[in-house]
């Protein structure tokens, strides 16, 4: 007889952008059903109607399979993943070596099986963190953006004038403001000295000054290289004012955590734990993937090189605190 906690039923689910691959397996391993459905809700819900209370395994949380995930939750069916380096390593288990869709989805739902234990279940979050995680993902987001954007325009000043590029810093809101309204180097270089003071109000004259000097020792470019480096600057200045601006409002959104999160309340007890580090570690890290404190230790390397392991917290109802041991 199968132990209790083999599921009776396992639907896994290859997920995909318009379409999922499902492969569903019953106890004793018999193939059900395989093949794809849409990724839409009344597709989603007619295959989880045939197979009520069987296990949904995906291969992906967020994204394309996130409705897969709470179609399931809506149904009242339990629901499991598969990380990705897992399922490469139990996909050898099994015979034949292709990479397709059906295969593994195969994977997924005879891992879930045999080995039930392997595949995390998918807990639900209070929805303020999840809002502040999706706050978080742009966030990250926008760093990249701004990250690429300086990189190409740091780029197309080292072309045109190396000068100009090592004055330049794009990270002060006036000189972004001074290259998104007048261009590259050598349009700064001409504006009128009072354009050139309005833009750059609250901007140290010796610095604004240097940036303007900085051209009249390098070569003029070509007119059409100018007027074409002129636009791309004035693209890329704007855009990175804008992020900066973005990324400095979901900080202070994200920085705010939810009072009413017992995890976050504990975090916030233990010295050297402000507000953004509590909330940052909300976000990121899902404790119920994690068997205990010492899990959650090990994975994010919280113990020290040497000289023993670090200071431990734990969560003390009596005193509504963590306390230190």
């Amino acid at each position: 007889m199968a132990p209790p906690t083999r599921p009776k039923i396992v639907i896994g689910l290859d997920v995909g952008k318009s379409a999922h691959w499902a492969c569903v397996v019953a106890r004793e391993g018999e193939l059900l059903a395989s093949g794809p459905i849409p990724n839409r809700e009344n597709a989603i819900d007619g295959l989880y109607a045939q197979y009520p209370g069987a296990l949904v395994v995906v291969d992906r949380v967020r994204n394309i399979g996130s409705l897969a995930l709470s179609r399931a939750k809506l149904a009242g069916m339990p629901r499991a993943y598969l990380p990705g380096l897992a399922a490469h390593g139990a996909s050898k288990l099994f015979a034949g070596d292709a990479k397709t869709d059906e295969r593994d989805a195969m994977v997924m739902a005879k891992t879930a099986l045999g080995i039930p234990d392997a595949l995390p279940a998918v807990a639900g979050r209070p929805p303020e963190i999840e809002a502040a995680r999706s706050l978080a993902a742009q966030r990250d987001f926008s760093t990249c953006e701004n990250t690429r954007s300086k990189n190409r325009l740091r780029s197309i000043s080292l072309e045109s004038c190396p000068e100009f590029e090592a004055q330049a810093d794009l990270s002060d809101p006036a000189t972004l403001k001074l290259m998104a309204a007048v261009g590259g180097p050598w349009s700064i270089s001409e504006a009128s000295p009072q354009a050139v003071g309005a833009l750059t109000r609250g901007c140290r004259r010796a610095k604004v000054a240097a940036l303007v000097e900085s051209v009249e020792s390098s070569s003029r470019p070509h007119p059409a290289a100018v007027a074409c480096e002129d636009r791309a600057v004035r693209l890329l200045a704007r855009r990175i004012s804008e992020n900066a601006a973005e990324m400095e409002s979901l900080a202070s959104e994200i920085s705010a955590p939810p009072a009413a999160d017992e995890t976050c309340r504990c975090l916030l007890t233990v010295p050297g734990i402000g507000p953004r580090t509590a909330s940052e570690l909300v976000i990121s890290i899902d404790i119920a993937d994690f068997a205990g404190r010492d899990g959650l230790a090990s994975r994010r390397g919280a113990r020290r090189a040497a000289g023993g392991p670090a200071r431990r917290y734990r969560w003390c109802p009596r005193r509504g605190r963590a306390t230190g041991g």
